[in-house]
């Protein structure tokens, strides 16, 4: 079973520390709050320097989808210069972490899943040939960067930049390329 969810329609909302908007895309259970979700998506804007928020139990993963990058200092873990061109970066969203922008403004991608009960893997892809997805025990998100396609056994859903679509892990799916090539993020959401 696919879930289609449009760029439009994603939820927008305060950061958890007020420090500016994130985008919601998903949060499992549906209608979590921030203090209780098992697995969330999101996407935020990022305008200035300063603290990310602080949640205790989980474990996020970030990427930065636009802009020139993002130097993270990770308390345990030092700093590390995040851009979009970077491999996503795992770390615990209870260490205390700090943003220093490299060059403006950024988007980024986050992923988190509460730790004990979930855990997850974000993935950039770029592909100039039709690609199946790899199967899992748990569920798949796809948020495409740029028009692309994806064949399941329901039929080929079209998105556009920022839309995401959800599949059952165990559902066959192939993405195709629109234009030139197809560039996405997959996240894999496991149940522990």
């Amino acid at each position: 079973m696919t879930r289609l969810l449009r760029n439009a329609d994603h939820r927008r909302m305060p950061w958890k520390n007020g420090g500016g908007e994130t985008v919601e895309v998903i949060v499992h259970p549906e209608g979590a709050s921030l203090s209780d979700f098992g697995w969330r998506v999101s996407m935020a804007r990022v305008a200035g320097d300063g603290p990310f928020s602080v949640f205790p139990g989980i474990d996020r993963t970030l990427a930065v989808l636009s802009g020139d990058g993002m130097a993270l200092s990770i308390e345990g873990l030092g700093e590390t210069l995040l851009t979009p061109a970077s491999a996503p970066l795992a770390f615990p969203a209870d260490a205390p972490t700090t943003a220093r922008l490299t060059g403006g403004p950024i988007t980024d991608l986050n992923v988190m899943t509460r730790r004990g009960a979930f855990r997850h893997r974000l993935t950039h892809h770029v592909t100039r040939d039709t690609l199946a997805l790899p199967e899992t025990t748990g569920e798949r998100l796809l948020l495409a960067l740029e028009p692309l396609g994806v064949s399941t056994p329901e039929g080929l859903v079209g998105l556009q930049p920022l839309d995401a679509l959800v599949l059952g892990g165990a559902l066959a799916a192939e993405v195709v390329p629109i234009g030139d090539e197809a560039t996405f993020y997959l996240v894999e959401i496991i149940q522990d």
